[in-house]
């Protein structure tokens, strides 16, 4: 795929079908997106890829944390958007454009948490890659890198057909990751990438997400 057009039509998936993702194609992926630019060569991530019952387990463990009222206690900080910011406003507008399509009305407590759950569950993908970095490293410093590979990732993965959704929501239970799939204390799990092949009948699959116009974003000196 034509490096443009994979930008253009890259996109959050929110549903996945069931085939499984090979073991060969995610680590061509990989392969290809160690590529990705870092500071200085740093090359500050790691990768834990799960799928099967590793998988399972933890959707499973997710939802009855969520369920059970614990707080979310990432080893990130987590993000918040300062209210009336045009920022927040953008977080809102994607809410009510899922909201529509999937019809959730504002009011529907039920169906508002039964989507929040999908978030814990990786949206059903039948694999994840988990990004971790070493806690030798300042959490922000190498945010930054980890953005770069994410993206490359989630660009790789469109050359197989693949689709995927970044989302924080899969490791806001982190001794739930560590626990099934071993990973270390000494590592701080940053963020997951649900991956599969897309079921474009799901509604929410259908969202075109606006963006801002270059121009008004942009300043230019010396042209």
């Amino acid at each position: 795929m034509d490096i443009i057009n994979a930008i253009k039509e890259r996109k959050s998936v929110r549903d996945f079908k069931k085939d499984p993702v090979s073991r060969k194609m995610l680590e061509e992926i990989l392969k290809v997106s160690c590529r990705a630019p870092s500071a200085m060569n740093t090359q500050p991530w790691k990768f834990t890829v799960v799928s099967g019952k590793i998988l399972d387990n933890i959707k499973k463990d997710n939802v009855e944390k969520l369920r059970a009222g614990q707080e979310p206690h990432p080893d990130h900080s987590i993000v918040g958007w300062p209210k009336e910011s045009v920022y927040r406003n953008r977080q809102v507008g994607l809410a009510i454009q899922l909201f529509k399509l999937m019809d959730i009305a504002r009011e529907d407590k039920e169906k508002r948490a039964a989507w929040m759950e999908r978030g814990f569950r990786y949206f059903d993908a039948p694999a994840a890659i988990i990004i971790s970095m070493d806690r030798t490293l300042s959490e922000a410093g190498p945010l930054l890198d980890l953005g770069a590979v994410m993206q490359t990732i989630c660009l790789a993965a469109m050359h197989y057909d693949l689709a995927t959704c970044i989302e924080d929501q899969g490791v806001m239970y982190p001794e739930v990751i560590r626990k099934h799939a071993g990973i270390s204390e000494s590592q701080r799990i940053m963020i997951a990438i649900a991956i599969g092949y897309p079921n474009w009948d799901f509604p929410a699959n259908a969202i075109i997400t606006d963006r801002e116009k270059s121009a008004n974003i942009t300043d230019w000196c010396g042209f």
